[in-house]
């Protein structure tokens, strides 16, 4: 027996309401979807739709089972496509999320690259500070960074992320520089989207409170005012790396820099075969891993 049997014409009555618009979506008979449906239900040994002579409508059962059938059918699609697809140029729509500045700054220079090489390739790209989510939100990628909480997603590590704690040379000068985590409540902190800063000690992670009179949800903007000796900050090496290279930021504690963290790709289980998300994940993992290499030369 076909377990597959019925499952396709199940689904096209739940949505269409109807057999017979399920008979002209599928393009066969609406006797057919009738006794595909009346046999889908005898295997189950359960009622899937009411029935009247105008309309059908779901059962709770049937409401339970299509949530599960329209997921199944499109994994089964996406794996079709998938293999077709092998190896094949990428194309279609592929949307995709990330943080505003790291998106800005690195990611969208290198999907626009990326187009430039599949014309045949369009992006829908929502820069935001906010979690989304991907399965809902029909997004194929998203770009993560920091450490990932638990999730059904699929993880791919895409370059490292190391954090700094730091401050201009006019804010030491003033107030001196921290040589240990007690006195970092002596200074003043620039605060961004979390007042809770990371160290590592003794081989642990450990969270440390922080206070200033500055707070802004802005990497950038923490920055500036590092930059003008506000007081010390904590952010990734890709906003800091080139200003502790000139001289206009001293990194501070070093030995109790946190573990590293990663920049990351996330997508849903059913996209990881597909070129467009799998080729421009290879495409966006050489270009941050070369940025790397230059910045360090």
């Amino acid at each position: 027996m076909n377990q597959w049997e019925g499952i396709d014409e199940f689904v096209a009555v739940a949505e269409l309401g109807h057999f017979s618009g399920a008979a002209t979506r599928l393009g066969v008979s609406s006797s057919h979807v009738s006794r595909q449906v009346a046999r889908l239900e005898d295997r189950l040994q359960t009622r899937l739709f009411y029935r009247s002579t105008r309309r059908v409508s779901l059962t709770e059962a049937g409401q339970t089972f299509l949530q599960h059938c329209q997921r199944l059918i499109d994994a089964r699609d996406e794996a079709l496509q998938a293999i077709t697809d092998l190896g094949g140029e990428p194309k279609g729509l592929l949307r995709m999320t990330c943080a505003v500045a790291y998106g800005e700054s690195f990611i969208m220079p290198l999907v626009n690259e990326f187009m430039q090489q599949h014309p045949q390739l369009r992006i829908e790209m929502t820069l935001t500070n906010q979690t989304l989510d991907l399965l809902h939100g029909s997004y194929d990628l998203a770009i993560r960074l920091g450490r990932l909480q638990d999730s059904s997603l699929i993880a791919t590590r895409l370059a490292p992320r190391r954090m700094y704690l730091c401050a201009a040379p006019s804010y030491l000068a003033r107030y001196g520089a921290p040589h240990s985590l007690s006195e970092l409540p002596r200074h003043n902190c620039l605060i961004g989207s979390s007042d809770t800063w990371t160290f590592q000690q003794d081989g642990r992670e450990l969270p440390i409170r922080v206070h200033g009179n500055w707070r802004c949800n802005s990497g950038q903007a923490v920055l500036d005012a590092a930059l003008r000796g506000f007081g010390l900050c904590q952010l990734p090496d890709y906003y800091v790396r080139e200003h502790l290279r000139s001289g206009a930021l001293r990194a501070l504690l070093n030995q109790h820099q946190p573990p590293h963290t990663a920049v990351w790709a996330l997508y849903p289980q059913q996209r990881h075969l597909s070129p467009k998300v799998r080729q421009l994940v290879d495409h966006l993992k050489a270009g941050l891993a070369q940025r790397a290499e230059y910045q360090q030369d």
